[in-house]
């Protein structure tokens, strides 16, 4: 009965040189032992049935054994072929099943073109379905898609695309896709996140690494056909993984474009180990930063017109969310000062209205960070203009101890010029910012010659502590009008080269002009605001 209907079981028997044949060798049938099974009992005319979970295996051992209609009418064949026409690819839903089901029969399956009736029937009725849904929830089918392999996902949504389907369309289906197959790194739509898991298997972490890397290969060219939480998480999974260069590039490059609509969070999620407990390394983030600004640039010069941070609505929001984003990072003992100012500095200066978000995470890096030297706080406040901070910002910063003592200056320096100037004449920021420079140069200088000026007066103090009495009897004896003339002569020098270093030379109580010849009754101290000595 088998040689009847099998050419292949009767070229065999035919071929065998052994005198006594009891047994041959179909070790190679598609299927296995179970295929081949239901083959035999169709050559026996017994009873099974053909269903979509079966039919393309049952159609592979049939063109194995040369089972086909040139030996035996209505074999098994044509009854596969039959089915497969009639029942299997009727359906949006049996054809997937088929499909799933060659991915063990390859490369015969693909040879009898069963691979290609199944991707283009389920992208004609995944077209129709996107458009016309005939079930709910909507988006069934990206579900069921979810089962098949990576190669043959890419093959139905390039018939897809070539049949009219949105970038949405595809982008649906390629999330739902991802959040299936990398469940343990992607998170779902709800925004939570799931730790990776801890396998045994050496080979898990490759071939997640090459499933990532086919899914990025098939993002649409479209960048604004995913959501940004999406992408964020992709290039997290992709860090995490050690994806290839050119599979980060792509998830940056695509975030980067549409960076104002990126929240604080979608950063962080980029930024951390699964666990929350670490960062990853911040190259990542300082690229699509950058690749942001550069793009604003690029459509500014395009427009005529020079690039200014400030004429942009969406670099002010990016400003703002980077900000913020470095108060959440900046607690982290783990932030190094360079990796800190590396990513503040993208952001044009012209972006910031007002440098209150700065100065809050400048604030919370100098806290977490407490054993910075006098110059590391001072590199580390160099990314914040004192002059943009509000008024709150500016009494917290006079009385923070944890700032350089240059900046709590210019903070104070700055509200002294406003009530010099009155209430509403600002004075101007870069005359202002050099005046700032100036004066603080002169209070180091300030400083230098009061420590100089306490060394003295320790010193004349321990002489005078040691003198006998005739040192006491010659000063007793030593004239009123010399003196007199000597002490004048001393503090009007001392005046002189204090009122030098005077920061505010220019205000009302300058006493630098006063000449020396003015009598001046030094039995009263002249009250001077600014005095340092």
């Amino acid at each position: 009965m088998l040689v009847a209907k099998s050419n292949n079981i009767r070229k065999l028997i035919l071929e065998s040189k052994e005198p006594a044949l009891t047994k041959i060798d179909l070790s190679e049938i598609p299927g296995g032992p179970e295929i081949f099974e239901k083959a035999a009992k169709f050559c026996y005319g017994v009873n099974f049935e053909i269903t979509v979970h079966n039919v393309a295996a049952l159609r592979c051992a049939a063109e194995y054994l040369q089972m086909t209609d040139v030996y035996c009418d209505y074999n098994l064949a044509g009854r596969t072929e039959d089915f497969l026409a009639q029942v299997a690819l009727s359906s949006l839903s049996g054809a997937i099943v088929v499909l799933k089901s060659c991915e063990d029969l390859l490369p015969l399956a693909e040879d009898l073109k069963i691979v290609q009736r199944c991707v283009d029937v389920i992208s004609l009725k995944a077209c129709n379905e996107a458009n016309f849904p005939s079930r709910t929830p909507p988006n069934w089918w990206t579900e069921e898609l979810s089962i098949l392999d990576i190669e043959f996902i890419g093959r139905i949504l390039s018939g897809m695309k070539k049949r009219g389907s949105k970038a949405l369309t595809l982008a649906s289906a390629l999330i739902t896709y991802t959040e299936r197959n990398l469940r343990d790194l992607v998170r779902d739509q709800s925004g939570k996140c799931t730790k990776s898991s801890d396998s045994d298997d050496p080979n898990l972490f490759a071939r997640e690494r090459e499933l990532l890397q086919s899914i990025v290969s098939l993002l649409p060219s479209e960048k604004a056909s995913f959501p940004i939480n999406f992408l964020c998480c992709l290039l997290r999974t992709a860090i995490f993984v050690n994806a290839s260069n050119s599979c980060k590039n792509e998830l940056e490059k695509r975030i980067s474009v549409i960076l104002e609509h990126v929240t604080v969070d979608d950063l962080l999620v980029m930024s951390f180990t699964y666990d929350g407990e670490r960062l990853f390394d911040l190259d990542s983030v300082r690229k699509i930063i950058s690749g942001f600004v550069e793009k604003e640039k690029n459509m500014a010069v395009f427009g005529g017109a020079d690039f200014k941070g400030s004429n942009s609505a969406a670099m002010h929001r990016v400003a703002k969310t980077v900000d913020s984003y470095l108060g959440e990072i900046a607690s982290y003992p783990d932030l190094t000062i360079s990796k800190f100012n590396g990513i503040a500095i993208l952001v044009p200066k012209g972006a910031r209205k007002v440098d209150d978000d700065l100065y809050r995470a400048i604030d919370i890096f100098l806290k977490a960070h407490p054993n910075l030297d006098e110059i590391e706080r001072e590199k580390v406040c160099s990314v914040m203009d004192p002059l943009k901070l509000s008024y709150e910002a500016r009494l917290h910063a006079s009385q923070n101890k944890r700032l350089p003592v240059q900046i709590v200056l210019h903070a104070l320096y700055y509200d002294q010029l406003k009530l010099r100037s009155g209430v509403n004449d600002q004075p101007d920021a870069v005359a202002t910012r050099s005046q700032l420079q100036s004066d603080v140069s002169l209070v180091r200088e300030n400083e230098a010659l009061r420590s100089e000026l306490m060394k003295m007066k320790l010193y004349i103090s321990d002489m005078q502590k040691n003198q006998g009495s005739s040192t006491k009897g010659i000063a007793a004896t030593a004239a009123p009008t010399t003196t007199g003339s000597r002490k004048h002569s001393f503090f009007s020098s001392m005046s002189k080269t204090l009122g030098k270093l005077n920061p505010f030379k220019h205000g009302s109580k300058d006493t630098f002009h006063i000449n020396d010849n003015i009598g001046v009754d030094i039995t009263k101290p002249r009250r001077r605001r600014f005095s340092i000595s």
